[in-house]
């Protein structure tokens, strides 16, 4: 979606000029009255000032909008819900919010200066950003986790658990010298293994190597030997493709896996569902921060191009589908006049004609004579 914010004077009649816009627009593009209140101005220089800061502002918090969004996107994978209908703000449809935008006075207070105010709002979206970080990276160590354990009762015998795969009776136990390795052998490699176990390392029991389990890769081994040859038996197997398995049998192991599986799923549940709500919340609170912040650079922005007292009718536009260049050209024609020689040459399609220095530094092509902001929002960004 794509809304454009735009500003010009209104000669002491703001109703009458936003029903002059809406008129020459209707065919091309919802319109809606802007509201947005008189702040303590301050001096012109700290106007420059804090409007150059305010476009700094504006990306930052497109960006936590866009983190907020992706990573609800992410959340509600795999769930029944639709995206749109979790994004409200204050309640309300993002369209619902734009289009009829009203100033938080018992929030941002209009007694307060411009530079207080942008503060403020910077200062909670910063912290809502390292809330969200500092949560997003607890919940994906718990995630990882969860997942590392469900790996451990999956996959082939060479990286799976071998708990309650590997029985008592296949491990020499409580012995003083001897020590049992479990080897996870290819298929491919069987021949090789029976042939060689014995000889890979001198202190190997002989005949001690018994298949215990089999899939469709691999075939899972014992050999029994001398405990202090076990490290280098480990690296002669390694040489020959065989894969050593870490595993000491543990009686208890099974069950203590299975607990450790089941109270990481919980947390991670739990977690998933604290971070989603979160993120609805923050989304909410940066996406308004957002909107306040361009109601504030078109403040800011209409007195310094219009001068004091203000006196300028916002508008906020949503143009219909393909309409976006003929609302430009309509706006354009209706108030070229404000720009001077500049206007003319927009309407005119005589760029050769902007001689002026101050003009010249900014991007023609984006220059309009009248105030004008925009703010794009995908729900699903590519």
């Amino acid at each position: 979606m794509k809304y454009t914010f735009i500003s010009v004077p209104a000669l002491g009649d703001k109703q009458n000029t936003f029903l002059n816009i809406k008129g020459k627009l209707t065919e091309h593009a919802q319109t809606y009255k802007m509201n947005i209140p008189e702040f303590k101005i301050g001096t012109l220089d700290a106007l420059v000032l804090l409007s150059d800061d305010l476009v700094k502002h504006d990306t930052v918090f497109e960006q936590s909008v866009n983190k907020l969004t992706d990573l609800l996107n992410s959340l509600l994978k795999g769930q029944q819900l639709n995206l749109q209908d979790q994004l409200l703000i204050n309640d309300k449809p993002i369209e619902q919010y734009i289009s009829t935008f009203q100033w938080n006075t018992m929030k941002y207070r209009t007694d307060k200066s411009l530079q207080e105010t942008t503060a403020m709002l910077s200062q909670e979206v910063t912290a809502i950003d390292n809330v969200m970080k500092n949560k997003l990276n607890l919940y994906t160590q718990n995630k990882n986790a969860l997942q590392t354990l469900q790996r451990k009762q999956t996959g082939n015998l060479s990286v799976r658990s071998l708990n309650g795969i590997v029985k008592k009776q296949h491990c020499v136990l409580n012995s003083e010298f001897l020590t049992t390795l479990i080897i996870a052998v290819p298929k491919t490699l069987y021949k090789q293994w029976n042939n060689r176990y014995e000889t890979l390392t001198e202190m190997v029991v002989p005949r001690s190597s018994v298949k215990i389990a089999e899939d469709e890769e691999f075939g899972l081994f014992s050999v029994t030997l001398f405990k202090r040859i076990a490290e280098e038996y480990c690296h002669k197997a390694r040489e020959e493709r065989f894969i050593p398995r870490d595993f000491s049998y543990d009686e208890d192991a099974l069950q203590t896996q299975q607990r450790e599986l089941e109270e990481a799923s919980t947390t991670e549940r739990e977690q998933h569902a604290e971070l989603l709500r979160l993120a609805k919340t923050n989304f909410s609170e940066v996406f308004a921060s957002w909107l306040h912040l361009k109601a504030l650079r078109v403040f800011v922005e209409s007195v310094l191009r219009y001068g004091l007292p203000p006196d300028f009718c916002s508008v906020t536009i949503q143009s219909k589908p393909k309409s976006e260049k003929k609302v430009d050209e309509i706006l354009v024609a209706q108030y070229g006049r404000l720009g001077g020689v500049h206007g003319h040459a927009i309407k005119n399609d005589n760029q050769d004609e902007l001689l002026d220095h101050e003009l010249q530094s900014v991007n023609d092509s984006s220059y309009r004579p009248y105030v004008q902001f925009e703010l794009d929002f995908e729900y699903e960004r590519r």
